[in-house]
């Protein structure tokens, strides 16, 4: 069976700790074709490079500041300390573009690609004008940054966000699935990026093993398993299947970011919920949101 799980160290590529599906990765994964990431630990005063090519890309900043170069002009992307504290500066490149990140103090950033054919202009997304949701109720409240969804965002193939879970919740709950192309339904492969950190208040030690666990299974006769524990820098790919939940352990909160493309007309996220379990969105109404959201406030 086709890897999906790649823990931090096994998808890197020269500069970059991950390197899974871009235009200039040096493996490929099959059966991949939609989505692409990278990411980069910078050191002060270094940068990464991005040749010109047929892929969309939003460069995404988890800690630190940077400035991007798109075509002669730069971008300054104010960062943050961490992905738990709240939204950061981001830069929808566009396609075609050769594209440079820089940072004079050193940080991590993430690149989130697609191949893409439709150009659309370079956009800067502030911290400010990110929308931030508060998504589902009780154990199953998360914050969500949909900057590059298509609410926020246009570009031709992408949607893009990345989602906060306090410890104990659960996210991408109900399990659902996007892996057909049908009414209320589009068909996009996945990205889950994670990082993991010992909750605020929580007591860890020092040397605390920050976890959390991401759950793939089949929809159909395509097989996929996985049930796989995570920690910051492992990357878990869903191509099909539903997918959820993406547990927060007791203790650590949990970060993804989520890159999303596919095959379709349209640039939507449309899902189907497992049946056996959809049933649990009805009780969010009698409940509310964890008070520990939103990060970064």
């Amino acid at each position: 069976m086709t890897n999906w799980v790649y823990p931090l160290g096994t998808a890197a590529d020269s500069k970059w700790d991950v390197s899974i599906g871009t235009s200039d990765s040096s493996f490929t994964v099959d059966g991949w074709a939609h989505t692409g990431l990278k990411v980069a630990s910078v050191p002060a005063g270094a940068a990464v490079e991005l040749p010109a090519a047929d892929e969309e890309r939003i460069v995404v900043p988890l800690n630190g500041s940077f400035t991007v170069t798109v075509d002669g002009t730069n971008y300054p992307l104010n960062g943050r300390p961490s992905v738990f504290s709240g939204p950061s500066d981001v830069l929808y490149s566009g396609t075609g573009r050769a594209v440079s990140i820089s940072s004079a103090d050193g940080g991590r950033v993430a690149v989130a690609t697609a191949p893409a054919k439709a150009a659309y202009p370079t956009r800067l997304v502030t911290a400010a004008e990110t929308p931030v949701e508060l998504r589902g109720a009780g154990n199953c409240s998360r914050q969500v940054h949909n900057f590059g969804t298509p609410a926020a965002l246009e570009a031709d193939r992408f949607i893009v966000c990345e989602v906060l879970t306090p410890a104990g919740n659960w996210s991408s709950y109900p399990p659902h699935k996007h892996d057909e192309e049908k009414d209320g339904e589009t068909s996009l492969e996945e990205i889950y990026y994670f990082e993991t950190q010992a909750a605020a208040g929580s007591g860890a030690p020092s040397d605390a093993d920050a976890i959390g666990y991401q759950r793939v299974y089949a929809s159909d006769e395509r097989p996929i398993d996985v049930s796989a524990e995570v920690r910051t820098g492992d990357v878990v790919l869903v191509p099909y299947g539903w997918h959820g939940p993406a547990m927060a352990a007791p203790g650590y909160d949990m970060y993804y970011l989520n890159v999303m493309a596919g095959p379709g007309p349209v640039r939507e996220w449309l899902i189907s919920d497992d049946p056996h379990h959809g049933w649990v969105r009805q009780t969010w109404e009698s409940q509310n949101i964890d008070p520990r959201l939103p990060f970064g406030s």
